[in-house]
C-alpha cells in the first residue's frame, strides 16, 4: 500500500482525509504541525506531501520551500481555505504540484492524489542535452556549464519532454500528461505555472536557451540565436554519444 505524509492541524478534517485515502488504498502518516513533520519527512520516504497552508506553528508554504530548497522534490498537494488566484499561484510558484482549497470534497483530493502519485515506467537512465543545458533524470537536475538547480517532478517530467523534442513544439496536452499522467484534474494553470518556475530556473542557471510559446500549438526550447531552423540541428544528445 502507498503511503503518504498528511500534515494538517484539524484533527476532524484529518481523520476524513486518512479514512477516504485508506479507503481508496494510500495510507497516511498523520503530522499536526511543522515541528512534527519536519522530524517524519527527514525519516521517511512518502509518495506525496499534502500540506495544510495554516498550521499552528508555521505556515505550511514557507515549511514546503524550505523543503524545496533542502533538496526534497517529492510531489506535494497544498490545502488551503484561501481561493484567490494569487494564493493559489503563490503556492504553486513555491514547489506545491497541486492546490486544493477547502472545502473539498474527498473524491478530488483522492483523485489529485492518484494524479501525484503517477510515475512514468521508469526514468531515462542517461543524462539529455539540448543546446547549452544538460537534464539528468537521476540527480533530478538540470545544468548550463557550471550552474545546476534541482527540478520537482512535473519540472523533471516537462523538461524531459521539451529537451526530447530537440527545439519541436511540444503540445499543451502532451505536457500535461508527462507531467501529471492522463484520467485526472489537475488545477487549471498548474501547467504555466510549471513552466513559468522553469524560465525562472533556467535564467539561474545562465542559460541562453528560451523556453518559448508557440501561440495556439504549445512550447519549444530555442537557443539564443534564434535563427529559423537552428534549433532543428541542435539535439537532443545523449551523454557519451
Amino acid at each position: 500500500m502507498s503511503r503518504v505524509a498528511l500534515i494538517e492541524d484539524h484533527e476532524r478534517l484529518a481523520s476524513m482525509v486518512r479514512k477516504a485515502l485508506t479507503e481508496a488504498g494510500i495510507e497516511a502518516d498523520h503530522f499536526r504541525n511543522v515541528s512534527e513533520a519536519s522530524y517524519g519527512v527527514s525519516r521517511a520516504d512518502y509518495a506525496v506531501l499534502i500540506i495544510d497552508r495554516g498550521l499552528p506553528d508555521g505556515d505550511g508554504l514557507a515549511f514546503l520551500r524550505e523543503l524545496r530548497a533542502a533538496g526534497q522534490m517529492t510531489p506535494c498537494l497544498m490545502l488551503t481555505a484561501r481561493d484567490a488566484l494569487h494564493d493559489r499561484v503563490d503556492g504553486l510558484e513555491s514547489g506545491a504540484d497541486d492546490y486544493v482549497t477547502k472545502p473539498f470534497a474527498m473524491s478530488e483530493l483522492v483523485a489529485r492524489v492518484r494524479t501525484l502519485m503517477r510515475r512514468p515506467p521508469a526514468l531515462e537512465e542517461l543524462v539529455l542535452s539540448f543546446a547549452d543545458i544538460t537534464v539528468d533524470p537521476q540527480q533530478r537536475v538540470m545544468r548550463s556549464q557550471t550552474r545546476s538547480v534541482l527540478l520537482a517532478p512535473a519540472e523533471l517530467q516537462i523538461m524531459l519532454g521539451l529537451v526530447k523534442a530537440a527545439g519541436a513544439t511540444v503540445r499543451h496536452a502532451a505536457l500535461e500528461h508527462a507531467a501529471w499522467g492522463l484520467g485526472d484534474a489537475v488545477t487549471p494553470n498548474a501547467l504555466e505555472v510549471t513552466l513559468h518556475r522553469l524560465r525562472k530556473k533556467l535564467t539561474a542557471i545562465g542559460t541562453t536557451t528560451r523556453l518559448v510559446n508557440i501561440r495556439g500549438a504549445g512550447f519549444a526550447l530555442h537557443p539564443s540565436s534564434g535563427r529559423t531552423g537552428s534549433h532543428e540541428q541542435a539535439g537532443p544528445r545523449r551523454r557519451g554519444a
